[in-house]
């Protein structure tokens, strides 16, 4: 535990990213040199301090953890980042609901404008546009404001993909939303321009379409929200607290000071804070959230232990060898993540047909716009531009960018919330084709309680 003066120095430091490290292997003063000189050495590191008596290391800089514990491991000692399980789903989480909570905004914004022009403009209460081309100005405007708020991520992402020689769903949307507004504000400018049919303005297609794109968008973020609860009760198997013994005396710390190579004690009925090696006792253990076995296996002097399972009868001091995220725990829990970001084969599929939708798109209005330039009524030139852009706006695909990710997030929720976790999208697909399922006789697959 770093000591009060120490705590109070690292308060003051400026505010420069400050990593935490649990340092094993120094056996003396001259090791602390060598750990320090390694850190040092990274760039990006201003300050890097060792205690050799809490075994850990404060390091100031712009630079990534990672690189401090690779250049510790390439020193010759071990290291890893103090850090709790609760404390990274609590920062996931707030980054979720601040991203949950935008996204509604932008859609409310966009709603706000696009809903009442649609409404208007199916009830006939608004003027044309050669009568009122101030007011249609000034729509105009208003809803460039709230393309920019609610729709600028997808024209960024469109650039993006542009300039990498891809085409993406924000490819669609910011194309089918921009030739909705270009088109509408060229027929405000210009409205002698078109024929006396197409003076007409599409300003509520636009903001409707980035408004239902975000709120879809915010219903995938909750549908995420709810599939977290399975990772919530993942982070709750592992204690807040260990009970460590330094300098012969048995003293409870919190979970992120426990650092490498420290024995801990275990006491009956609790669960184990992080992996290790057993140095003396015997005890058994339910493994079950590692294994799915119920029964208690039997455990004693140099076997290993998972943290997060429940010690029996027993008690047992044990060395930790993995804290924070090299923990069996911890490497679940990214599983876990990992299949709630992963795509199944549909969901690829839909990125492959968003990637030939949008140049098949562009062909066809360009073909439309031909067709009507060699074959259409006069004025041609005007025909023609009004064909080729409502191709465009028709073809923003909405339940193309929607269905797909709604639908796989909203299974594997359903599926967490009866305790079932998916591994990747893969499986989520192929369960939809199972047509039998067998169980053994065990508790393994039941209730996890054999009885007679």
């Amino acid at each position: 535990m770093l000591s009060r003066k120490r705590q109070v120095k690292m308060k003051n430091m400026s505010d420069s990213e400050v990593h935490r490290l649990s340092v094993g292997g120094m056996s003396c003063a001259g090791c602390v040199a060598s750990v320090e000189q390694a850190l040092r050495a990274v760039p990006g590191v201003r300050e890097a301090q060792v205690s050799f008596a809490e075994h850990t290391a404060q390091v100031k800089g712009d630079v990534a953890v990672q690189t401090l514990v690779k250049a510790v491991n390439d020193a010759g000692y071990e290291a890893a980042e103090i850090r709790s399980l609760d404390d990274e789903q609590a920062e996931r989480e707030a980054a979720e609901q601040s991203t949950y909570r935008k996204r509604l905004q932008q859609a409310a914004l966009a709603g706000a404008v696009g809903i009442p022009l649609m409404i208007a403009e199916m009830a006939d209460w608004l003027p044309s546009i050669p009568e009122g081309r101030l007011f249609w100005f000034l729509i105009g405007t208003v809803t460039a404001v709230a393309m920019y708020y609610s729709g600028r991520r997808f024209f960024v992402g469109a650039w993006k993909s542009f300039w990498h020689h891809n085409a993406n769903m924000d490819t669609l949307i910011a194309m089918g939303t921009g030739a909705a507004w270009l088109y509408s504000m060229s027929v405000v400018i210009a409205p002698d321009s078109v024929p006396v049919l197409a003076q007409n303005a599409y300003f509520e297609a636009a903001t409707i379409i980035i408004a239902l794109i975000n709120f879809g968008a915010a219903l995938e973020m909750r549908a995420r929200g709810k599939t977290s609860e399975a990772i919530r009760r993942l982070v709750g198997l592992q204690p807040k607290t260990a009970r460590v013994v330094r300098e012969g005396t048995e003293q409870d710390v919190p979970i992120t000071e426990v650092g490498l190579d420290e024995t801990l004690r275990v006491r009956p009925g609790e669960r184990i804070p992080v992996d290790g090696v057993i140095l003396e006792g015997r005890s058994t253990v339910d493994e079950s959230m590692i294994t799915g076995e119920p029964m208690p296996v039997s455990k004693q002097g140099g076997d290993e232990v998972v943290g997060g399972t429940i010690n029996g009868a027993g008690t047992f001091l044990y060395q930790a060898r993995r804290i924070g995220k090299d923990m069996v725990l911890a490497q679940i829990i990214d599983m876990v993540r990992t299949a709630q970001a992963s795509k199944p084969a549909i969901g690829r599929l839909v990125d492959k047909v968003a990637g030939v939708f949008v140049p098949t798109v562009m062909i066809i209005a360009v073909v439309t716009f031909m067709i009507w330039w060699n074959f259409g009524p006069s004025p041609v030139f005007s025909y023609a531009i009004v064909a080729m852009m409502t191709v465009l706006i028709i073809a923003c695909p909405c339940a193309l960018g929607l269905a797909t990710p709604i639908s796989i997030m909203v299974g594997v929720g359903k599926a967490a919330e009866h305790g079932v976790l998916i591994r990747n999208g893969d499986a989520l697909q192929q369960a939809g084709r199972l047509t039998t399922v067998v169980l053994d006789k065990t508790g393994t697959v039941t209730e996890g309680k054999p009885q007679v």
